[in-house]
């Protein structure tokens, strides 16, 4: 253990020294004042490491400013740490930490205050001010003040005072009413002490007194107080003189109310007011003030909007009266406006004028004025609109139509429509090539324009202004648009072969979705051969084809042609269509045969698998089939869907997407070039379901007892397999199960569960799968149960000598809990220790043999079950007296012992041999009796005084340790051990080696 201390304080001095080159002088926490302080003095490694401080393993934020809680003061290479304001809960572990290396802690105690002088018991009266005061024993910078149980803060109503030294504290309840009497109580930490404040009612006092009074300049005022009582008399005074009733003041007495009317005040009337009645008084301060006020006419004209025409002037004038001197500002979209060449502000006495010259639409906006002296400030706001032309129109046009005769386009409206709406718009139109310009006239308001008036295929630019009542605005040119743009037509669809022949191959297509904007004139039909890049016209260029399908007569047979279609309109020719599908030019093939050996390979629950063999050839009847297509109806239907789009080549396919236990008609048709062959059903329909198996389990091994505890959640689940899905039937004791059991199925499994198991649902649970194939069924027994309760009361009886007849009230639980068994066990006063004498009884009684007279024996009984065992009923006290004889024994006389004995070496000490600046440790065993003291030496020189060494001596185990040997150690060590008998000692040497 002391080896581990001496390598921790190591580890500890080593992290110190990687950041601290010097630390001492190391002082303790310490109350001071109302704070405390710790200080050390330490030489940084690097001046830039960061310090921290914690309290109780929790940073503390601190500062060097002495306003804050914590406070770091450093003077050279001394730190002083304080805390201000202590409280109770800043009690705790201070540590300072550099670069997260502990460098010193101090616990600081807060010693806890008591009341040295308890407050009184205070009466006051009605409207007087009550003081509590009280001597706490430590200083407090302010205590808890509370009445009612409320937490008292400082204000208008109360006051709490702090003596220099902070040990006398005192609360001033101020102007008592009847509500503040009751118990105030001041807690100093966990004390506190109590008394009451008991007001007297004096007569006539203040319900409300006065209150400050802020009064505009020539206008009336009311200053007002009540009393309790009406007929109570007063005086008015100003400034400590009395006041009478004058033209300008009225002294007015309504009831309980006491007023001083100003009819028109002036600044002479402000001062301090006070009322007297009946020894009571009440003061406010009067201030007569003189605050901006605007002329009402001119606000009205003045929040009117005001409308100009571009380039004109524009004028706001206000008017307004109050105590000089005043700051008037004047703004524009929220903007203070200066003096300028185009902004002119003009100020009299009581008058501001804002000019605003040759205005423009970017004047336009909103005018604000805000007039301010010290007693406030007024503000006002109007609106200031200047029309002017529009801007020119915006684009992109729009063209709606471009024809032979006719082009129509439209315009978005000018981003700026001058302050006023459009009222017409202005065209001028220019044919490309051209210099010269052409009026169009006027539009209306309407942003569209349609000119009937072009040549087919000229191209066209046109100039667009915006007119309002200020006039024509800008001007908007457009790009060129040409009148009766060509559109070819689009390509023709469904391009089909609907027959071919060694010598002519037919075709057939549809008209195109786009016609270009006109009729359809012709056809052209083109071929390829196949492997060749160049397309081949099939009709004459100047006889186009009307119809919608042509015979290609110019084929060779043998050889495989694709074609394609081009539609011609007044523009011209289209786009050709998609190419045809291959085809040779040879007679029509037959139909294939029907398929033979068709069957079902594999099936599941969405698929079915189908092999065939494809049909025989028939020379002049069947051709080869080329592939095949699959056909499904459900049973219940009679139209036959197909599963293919196109053709298969294997004699196999997977039916995908069928409904679990469907039933399905499934057939397979051959195809070749010459078409659809007979269809070839399955002999009977088929099921939508694996191959039949015989529901059975899959679990390795089937629970059949399963025990949990009443409150518990009982889980019982079972794995099968069965085809088709199986029906699921739970039964318990062969009936259906209980509401509160819940089972949840899937396709290959089972599971029971009982959220909140109770004893009533012990019993015989069975599940049976059964399908078309047969059934299976599995049991399992659930024995809901809980830690039995114990057995009633133990009685002891003898029948029979040296024999104990034990018998028992049987557990509640026996009845509910056939498994629950006993357990008796007994004790003697002899052996002291509990045996069990029987287990597993399944009766309420036992018999206890070889009870030996003379002995106490108690015995308990145990209930046991699944569950665990109760706790135990304990029999009362069992003995049979016998009758005690004497004895008598002849022992020899015994010899004192003495264990006193001269010290031994029992180990003596060993050779060493270290290297400088490590660890040694030396050490050695010695008795003797009494214990000998025992002293080291070190070249005979006494070391056991020597801080550089560390001796100890524990259990008669002597040892001797160096922290950092130097070559100062080498030398020889003697241990001498000395006590009243005799003196023994060992020695060894003790070499140090250079350091490696």
């Amino acid at each position: 253990m002391l080896k581990k201390l001496n390598l921790k304080k190591l580890e500890r001095e080593q992290e110190r020294e990687k950041v601290v080159e010097r630390l001492c002088n190391l002082k303790p926490i310490q109350m001071i004042g109302t704070g405390a302080q710790f200080e050390l003095e330490m030489s940084l490694k690097d001046p830039t490491s960061k310090i921290f401080l914690y309290k109780d393993g929790v940073m503390v934020p601190f500062d060097s400013d002495v306003e804050v809680k914590h406070v770091l003061r450093q003077v050279g290479k001394r730190f002083v740490f304080s805390i201000n304001g202590i409280r109770t809960e800043d009690a705790g572990l201070y540590q300072v930490e550099v670069d997260g290396v502990k460098i010193f802690s101090t616990k600081l105690k807060i010693p806890t205050a008591d009341f040295l002088v308890k407050i009184q018991d205070v009466k006051a009266e009605e409207r007087e001010d009550a003081v509590f005061e009280c001597v706490v024993s430590q200083p407090r910078k302010k205590l808890d003040w509370m009445a009612k149980n409320i937490t008292l803060q400082q204000g208008d109503k109360y006051h709490m005072e702090v003596s220099e030294d902070m040990l006398v504290h005192s609360l001033v309840v101020k102007d008592c009413l009847p509500l503040d009497k009751g118990i105030y109580t001041a807690v100093a930490d966990l004390a506190s002490c109590s008394a009451w404040l008991i007001v007297e009612d004096t007569g006539v006092y203040f319900t409300s007194g006065l209150s400050d009074l802020n009064a505009v300049l020539d206008t009336e005022a009311h200053l007002v107080c009540r009393l309790s009582a009406d007929h109570c008399e007063g005086t008015w005074f100003k400034d400590g003189r009395r006041i009478k009733s004058t033209d300008n003041v009225s002294v007015v007495k309504e009831g309980s109310y006491r007023k001083l009317v100003f009819q028109n005040c002036k600044e002479e009337d402000s001062g301090k007011y006070r009322f007297e009645a009946d020894g009571r008084k009440t003061e406010a301060m009067v201030i007569v003030e003189d605050p901006l006020r605007i002329n009402k006419d001119d606000l009205c004209e003045f929040l009117k909007p005001l409308v100009v025409k571009s380039g004109r002037d524009a004028a706001f004038e206000m008017s307004y009266v109050g105590r000089e001197p005043a700051k008037v500002r004047w703004y524009k979209e929220g903007e203070e406006l200066a003096e300028g060449p185009r902004t002119k502000i003009e100020r009299s006495a009581a008058r501001t004028r804002l000019r605003l010259l040759k205005c423009d639409r970017q004047t336009s906006g909103e005018i604000k004025i805000r007039i301010q002296n010290e007693f406030g400030s007024k503000e006002a706001a109007t609106r200031l609109d200047v029309l002017d032309k529009p801007t020119a129109p915006l684009g992109p046009v729009d063209v709606v139509e471009s024809s032979a005769s006719c082009i129509e386009f439209g315009w978005r409206p000018p981003k700026d429509d001058g302050g006023s709406p459009i009222t017409n718009y202005v065209l001028e139109r220019q044919q490309i090539g051209r210099n010269r310009w052409k009026k169009l006239g006027e539009t209306g308001p309407r942003a569209r324009f349609r000119d009937s008036d072009v040549d087919h295929g000229r191209k066209y630019r046109y100039l667009i202004r915006a007119e309002n009542q200020q006039g024509i605005g800008g001007v908007m040119e457009t790009s060129h648009i040409q009148a009766g743009t060509k559109a070819y037509p689009g390509p023709p669809t469904a391009l089909k072969i609907v027959a071919a022949f060694k010598d002519c191959i037919h075709l057939a297509w549809s008209a195109p979705t786009n016609t270009g904007g006109g009729d359809i004139l012709g056809y052209n039909a083109e071929k390829r051969k196949k492997g060749s890049n160049l397309w081949g016209l099939l009709n004459p260029p100047d006889q186009l084809i009307k119809g919608k399908n042509y015979a290609a007569k110019d084929v060779v047979e043998g050889v495989e042609y694709e074609f394609r279609v081009t539609a011609i309109n007044i523009s011209g020719a289209g786009e050709p269509s998609a190419p045809s599908d291959f085809v040779f030019a040879r007679d029509p093939k037959r139909p294939p045969g029907k398929v033979t050996d068709l069957k079902v390979t594999d099936s599941t629950y969405s698929t079915t698998s189908l092999n065939w063999t494809k049909p025989k050839v028939e020379g002049g009847i069947r051709d080869e089939a080329k592939g095949y297509f699959v056909d499904i109806r459900p049973t219940e239907n009679t139209e036959w869907s197909r599963c293919n789009s196109s053709a298969i080549v294997t004699n196999s396919f997977a039916v995908l997407g069928l409904k679990s236990m469907a039933t399905y008609w499934l057939r397979v048709i051959a195809n070749n070039e010459g078409g659809d062959g007979e269809p070839q059903e399955l002999d009977r329909y088929i099921t939508a379901m694996p191959p039949a198996v015989k529901p059975h389990f899959t679990d390795r091994k089937m629970k059949n007892f399963v025990v949990t505890r009443a409150g518990n959640c009982t889980r019982i689940n079972y794995n099968f397999q069965a085809s088709p899905l199986p029906t699921i039937t739970w039964l318990k004791d062969g009936m259906p199960l209980p509401k509160h059991v819940t089972v949840g199925n899937s396709d290959t499994s089972s599971r029971l569960m009982i959220a909140t198991s109770e004893r009533q649902d012990s019993g015989i649970y069975t599940l049976i799968l059964r399908n078309i194939v047969g059934q299976e069924a599995c049991t399992v027994e659930i024995r809901v149960t809980d830690d039995p309760r114990p057995p009633g009361p133990v009685e002891l009886e003898e029948n029979v000598s040296s024999t104990v007849t034990i018998s028992w009230t049987a557990s509640p639980d026996e009845k509910k809990d056939d498994r629950l068994h006993y357990t008796v066990a007994k004790r003697d006063s002899v052996k002291r220790t509990w045996q069990t004498l029987a287990d597993r009884l399944f009766n309420n009684k036992f018999t206890a043999i070889n009870i030996l007279p003379g002995r106490q024996y108690k015995f308990r009984v145990y209930a046991k079950n699944d569950m665990g065992t109760s706790k135990a009923s304990e029999s009362p006290n069992w003995e049979v007296k016998r009758e005690k004889g004497t004895f008598s024994l002849n022992a020899p006389a015994s010899k004192d012992c003495n264990f006193q004995a001269a010290p031994a070496f029992s180990v003596p000490l060993k050779m060493r041999q270290t290297t400088e600046s490590y660890e040694c440790y030396m050490s050695c065993a010695v008795t003797g009796n009494p214990k000998p003291s025992v002293t080291w030496y070190r070249n005979h020189v006494s070391i056991n005084a020597d801080s550089n060494y560390y001796v100890s001596n524990t259990c008669g185990v002597c040892s001797m340790a160096i922290l950092k040997v130097g070559p100062k150690d080498s030398g020889e060590y003697v241990v001498m051990a000395e006590n009243a008998l005799g003196r023994v000692q060992c020695s060894t040497k003790l070499l140090v080696k250079g350091a490696i």
